[in-house]
């Protein structure tokens, strides 16, 4: 079968929201909803990934490309524009020429546009989309990977590699970009459009200066469908996981919800085990947060310079603390919960990263070690939600601390 789903980027009350979040973040993004949001939608991922076509539920993979272009024609005025997410400012950067991008960017940013304003009109695009940068010319190499020599690009973290004896080498060398196009925008004004999931490349035109795909995954062989024992051992987690979800959990995960500050400092610490490469059981992860969260009280009250101020906050570091210790069990199963989702959620990736097209790596010091890809972005049609399907482990720890090869601007 052929898979030809959608990417969809997550709109918040209508607005854009280009920023996904991770399937086991539902918890402290939106509580015992988010959760149980979470569970069903890897249930109905599940039902899809098993075969049924008639699923609303969909997969796009997600490529480690940057930065990120905006482009096509501005419904305002008919003319052809490239630019960042800041062409939607309230004064927005829109590029329609080499000046207006030397005027509202710098540094390598600025190149890559103009290669972009450049090249991309030629593609006969007549919409608003929105593609990842994954090379222009100056940044591809040749390399010897195994024994034998590729093409390689490196946008982000992830290093691109595709053999130099086949047809895409030649496709990619003789061009002067490649770019991943994955969302659409509709509207008659630049600062009111809507994201919408879904490019379909095969409607541009082919051009020799541009290497461009889609963001649809394919699975023309099939690889990516569950056997019926691979679906029952991950609907048992699911079903686990739902087990664990009593009502003193479910009123625990509410009451972090509640609180803006503790669900920050939840995700703050969460991401702070990623990048040191380890999560922990669900106690060890309890008793590292209590710790983290009275240092960073401790740390605020120091740098206050009145004893109103410092009292404040001290009362506030108490009433925290007072609610993790007392809800110390509670908080032991949102982690376990939130551990079970992930866990799932590593089942239904592990599966799509079968399907892969040009070989992915991780620059080291001892030279290239395989990786998958960035991730994949699962789908609501019907309810247009999101998540990202990310390894945090590997390639988010590795996210955090890469040097980018482009200029924010």
């Amino acid at each position: 079968m052929m898979f030809t789903f959608r990417k969809f980027l997550r709109e918040a009350k209508g607005g854009k929201n280009l920023h996904l979040e991770h399937l086991e973040d539902a918890i402290v993004n939106d509580g015992s909803a988010g959760m149980k949001e979470a569970l069903a939608f890897a249930e109905s991922l599940l039902d899809m990934l098993s075969g049924n076509a008639k699923s609303s539920h969909g997969v796009t993979v997600k490529w480690d490309g940057a930065p990120a272009v905006f482009c096509g024609i501005n419904p305002e005025n008919g003319k052809f524009f490239v630019g960042t997410k800041s062409v939607f400012n309230v004064t927005p950067k829109i590029n329609y020429t080499n000046a207006d991008i030397d005027a509202n960017h710098s540094g390598g940013l600025a190149d890559k546009l103009k290669v972009a304003l450049e090249c991309l009109p030629k593609l006969g695009i007549t919409d608003v989309i929105q593609g990842d940068m994954m090379y222009t010319k100056d940044d591809l190499k040749t390399e010897t990977i195994d024994g034998e020599s590729h093409v390689t690009f490196t946008p982000n973290t992830i290093t691109y590699a595709v053999a130099s004896s086949s047809k895409l080498a030649k496709q990619i060398n003789a061009s002067k970009m490649g770019i991943v196009f994955h969302t659409k925008y509709t509207g008659t004004e630049m600062s009111s459009m809507k994201a919408s999931f879904g490019v379909d490349a095969s409607s541009l035109k082919q051009t020799r200066d541009v290497w461009f795909e889609d963001a649809n995954l394919k699975d023309e062989s099939g690889v990516a469908t569950f056997t019926d024992k691979e679906s029952t051992s991950v609907m048992t987690k699911i079903t686990n996981a739902k087990r664990m979800a009593d009502r003193a959990t479910l009123s625990t995960i509410d009451a972090i919800v509640s609180d803006a500050e503790f669900s920050m400092l939840l995700k703050t610490y969460y991401n702070t085990l990623v990048r040191n490469g380890n999560i922990g059981t669900p106690s060890v992860i309890y008793a590292g947060f209590r710790e983290y969260m009275e240092q960073r009280f401790d740390d605020a009250i120091l740098k206050l310079k009145t004893e109103r101020g410092k009292k404040a906050k001290e009362d506030q570091k108490k009433k925290m603390l007072s609610f993790i210790r007392s809800n110390s069990k509670s908080l032991i199963k949102v982690f376990a919960i939130q551990q079970a989702i992930r866990d799932i959620k590593l089942d239904l990736l592990r599966q799509v990263q079968k399907v892969k097209s040009i070989g992915t790596f991780i620059r080291t010091d001892n030279g290239f070690e395989v990786t998958a890809p960035e991730g994949y972005v699962a789908i609501d049609r019907i309810s247009n939600t999101a998540y990202k399907l990310v390894d945090r482990m590997t390639f988010s720890r590795a996210n955090f601390n890469a040097a980018k090869n482009w200029e924010k601007a």
